[in-house]
């Protein structure tokens, strides 16, 4: 016999922050509602997770069906439980933020949202929910990552200058790096690879490429190596 559930459910849905980094800004993907509530507003892709898959399950399935995207670096991020967040009903949301390589994902609608668009995180336009509030943690949790963990690395082409590497950590950390510095330290590592190819960077002569070199970080995490900047 089946035994009946005494306790009212919540819904639960999945909210992805999804961070790009272009032209020295840092940037976020905001789909705008094409439903009831809040149709019109700028909000974050996500939805309801289905009965039968997990939450990590539900935000990759979101973001390729809501935004078309796949492969990425996705990390759960925290859960959102305020009793009003959503006008409709009792709705408990589970927040990730994602990287991505901009040069490799253009933004694009599907499903249920009218328009899919990259904003500079400086210039957000007014959110639906309390997405404003996800957003805020995202951004906190990008600052604290990146300073000991080389997930930067998602957000740059394959192959960067180290002044594009230096304009990424300015643009996370809202801070002005030393350039000596700076390139002393993340050289430092050895887990950046020089390449027989330059980029020319404005008026200024060629600048030399690299890659990160994810194998060789792998292996050195695996002995105890802390990457700190």
């Amino acid at each position: 016999m089946a035994h009946t559930y005494q306790y009212p459910r919540a819904a639960l849905t999945v909210d992805c922050v999804v961070f790009g980094f272009d032209e020295g800004d840092l940037k976020i993907l905001l789909i705008e509602r094409g439903l009831d509530p809040f149709k019109g507003r700028w909000a974050l892709p996500g939805g309801f997770v289905r009965v039968e898959e997990t939450v990590d399950a539900a935000a990759r399935r979101e973001l390729a069906e809501e935004a078309g995207l796949t492969n990425i670096f996705l990390e759960q991020l925290y859960t959102f439980g305020e009793v009003n967040r959503d006008p409709r009903e009792r709705v408990v949301s589970v927040g990730y933020y994602a990287l991505v390589k901009l040069s490799e994902h253009e933004a694009k609608a599907a499903t249920d949202a009218a328009n899919a668009k990259w904003f500079p995180v400086s210039k957000v336009p007014k959110l639906a929910f309390d997405h404003a509030d996800i957003l805020a943690t995202a951004v906190e949790r990008l600052k604290g990552k990146v300073r000991y963990q080389p997930i930067g690395f998602e957000l740059l082409p394959p192959k960067f200058t180290l002044s594009q590497l230096q304009h990424l950590y300015e643009a996370v950390l809202r801070t002005d790096l030393d350039k000596r510095n700076f390139r002393k330290k993340v050289l430092s590592f050895g887990l950046l690879v020089p390449l027989k190819e330059t980029q020319m960077m404005g008026r200024h002569r060629p600048a030399q490429l690299f890659r990160f070199d994810a194998e060789k970080y792998e292996k050195l995490k695996k002995r105890g190596f802390n990457f700190e900047l």
